[in-house]
């Protein structure tokens, strides 16, 4: 995958901004990025947008800026001209989408239909922008038109919020979500940065939806593990299953039949999606051993460790 829509994966929402004052762009590019989605798709819907891309691109260099609502061919000179790491538009001209690939842009333009998106696959688009979203029948539109299009990815805009994310998140072929509920127009003209950044945390914390898994405890041999098992089982009701390197009880205790990571045993936590949990706790500077990373037959990510230990027990994340 290009390595720009890999970072627009990793970090999942894409806010869309129409600012109206530049000279609010960076503070507000800053508040975004405190609150975990250092992205923007800032919009040709207003004057001030070329300009807000500009500086953008040159005072907070953490966030992926892209242009978007890009129709015409000067308008894609201009975006690049400002900065833009990306080109979206809301639908598909197929003339305006070869233009930005000539000039060397990374291209997401919009589109509803089968027909639009074959013709994006025919110029070599691996994602597309799916607008509006909502109103063209969600996810499951897509998940019906996934057969046929098996290797397109796409970032469904319009109609996205917090109720319905975890919904697009969850399906395979879905790139990112574009949305605009972080940045509405009173937060961005009352210069509200905290409130900001705040539905930013939230909204991030939704998407990668954090929980206890279970907690793993380090046996000495195989008997050791079935016994504690069957004793956590009898007291508390639980099921016993017994795998090939532990003994689960009820779903929430793993026994492992011999020690593994962590003095003491490992805490599982568990995520939507660990590629992006990887990437949203490295900005916080925690960091992993890749060592441990394992994967399933469609290479998602399903385990990986995190370096440090915390009270004699490794901790991992797991793929819901």
């Amino acid at each position: 995958m290009n390595a720009v829509l890999q970072t627009i994966s990793n970090i999942g929402i894409v806010p869309v901004i129409a600012i109206e004052d530049a000279a609010k762009a960076v503070p507000l590019a800053r508040a975004l990025a405190e609150g975990g989605l250092p992205a923007a798709e800032v919009t040709f819907r207003t004057a001030a947008g070329e300009e807000a891309i500009r500086r953008i691109a040159a005072e907070v260099p953490e966030m992926l800026v892209g242009a978007g609502t890009v129709l015409t061919k000067d308008q894609v000179d201009r975006a690049l001209d400002a900065g833009s790491k990306f080109i979206v538009s809301p639908g598909f001209n197929p003339e305006t989408v070869k233009y930005g690939l000539s000039k060397g842009a990374l291209m997401l333009p919009g589109t509803a239909t089968g027909g639009e998106m074959e013709q994006a696959m025919a110029l070599g688009l691996e994602a597309v922008k799916f607008f509006p979203a909502e109103q063209n029948g969600g996810v499951e539109k897509l998940k019906a038109l996934a057969g046929p299009y098996r290797t397109l990815k796409w970032m469904p805009t319009g109609g996205v919020n917090t109720r319905n994310l975890t919904d697009y998140l969850a399906f395979d072929q879905i790139l990112a979500c574009g949305g605009t509920w972080m940045v509405k127009k009173d937060l961005i003209e009352g210069e509200r940065w905290e409130d900001i950044t705040r539905i930013c945390r939230e909204a991030v914390a939704a998407m990668l939806g954090f929980t206890l898994q279970h907690v793993g405890i380090n046996c000495e041999n195989g008997e050791e593990a079935r016994s504690a098992a069957k004793t956590l089982c009898a007291i508390f009701g639980l099921a016993y299953k017994e795998g090939n390197s532990s003994v689960f009880a009820g779903g929430a205790v793993e026994c492992m039949k011999q020690p593994y990571l962590g003095k003491n045993g490992h805490i599982a936590i568990g995520t939507n999606s660990v590629e992006r949990a990887v990437y949203h706790l490295g900005r916080r500077g925690v960091a992993f051993d890749e060592s441990t990373r394992k994967a399933d037959a469609k290479g998602r990510t399903t385990a990986i460790y995190l370096k440090e230990q915390f009270g004699g027990f490794a901790l991992h994340l797991v793929r819901k």
